[in-house]
């Protein structure tokens, strides 16, 4: 499983701007605004919205923003209607794109989104011409710092996980997505920080890129998560360090 959040380490460390920050806000506000008119508007009965105001408060979102956001999904404010919508396509190298947006234009959406595969060397892929290179799981990260691993084997365990290993400095817990809250819930009752959690689609294999080519895959996917109604990028490309560096660094 080494190298799935490839991207999701990439942008961590490649940091948040104030214009990425406004895109954030925006993505995690339909992500509550689409969990509330699906299951409700109690945090405590909608396990899908409970983790999209986790992750707003994480990003510092205001709590006038997060209650908008969620009454817009229960009907009690006026608001967008909005659609779920997934594409699947290629990228440089071959490597699998899976894209998740949510629009209220899926004409406009499809249209950027094929603007720019074609701009990268990319280009747009039938329904479930990639989706079965990938496995939709519950991932937690742990600090190795913050506990023991045999303790904290048992308890995720005990919660129903999948399974942990330890990739660089955290445990990485692999759950089922049913199994996700209950595990995340396990943790958090013991006091133990959670680095991340979340339920992704993680790719079976990966697709090594190197090169020119390696340069170009990053520059789409940053490409992709710069347009507002993309909520997910999820792809099985892994990467050559010293461009990684190089990119980072820019």
């Amino acid at each position: 499983m080494s190298g799935h959040n490839k991207w999701a380490k990439i942008k961590r460390k490649k940091g948040v701007t104030d214009a990425k920050r406004g895109r954030l806000f925006t993505r995690i506000s339909k992500e509550m605004t689409i969990a509330a008119r699906d299951g409700g508007g109690s945090i405590q009965g909608n396990p899908r919205l409970r983790l999209a105001v986790e992750k707003a408060q994480a990003a510092n979102m205001p709590a006038d923003n997060i209650k908008r956001a969620i009454q817009k999904g229960t009907g009690e404010l006026p608001g967008v209607v909005y659609d779920e919508v997934t594409y699947e396509g290629y990228g440089p190298g071959g490597v699998a794109l899976i894209i998740e947006s949510v629009t209220d234009n899926k004409n406009r959406t499809v249209a950027e989104i094929r603007h720019v595969l074609e701009k990268h060397n990319g280009k747009m892929g039938a329904a479930n011409s990639v989706s079965y290179m990938f496995r939709r799981k519950g991932l937690i990260s742990v600090p190795s710092s913050a506990y023991g691993e045999d303790e904290l084997m048992g308890i995720i365990l005990d919660a129903g996980a999948d399974d942990m290993r330890t990739e660089e400095d955290v445990y990485q817990i692999v759950t089922a997505p049913e199994s996700f809250d209950g595990v995340k819930k396990a943790l958090e009752a013991k006091g133990i920080k959670l680095e991340d959690a979340e339920v992704l689609l993680i790719p079976e294999n990966m697709v090594r890129v190197e090169g020119r080519e390696a340069e170009s895959v990053l520059k789409l996917m940053e490409a992709l998560e710069d347009n507002e109604d993309i909520q997910h990028v999820y792809s099985n490309f892994d990467i050559d360090e010293k461009v990684l560096a190089s990119f980072n660094a820019e």
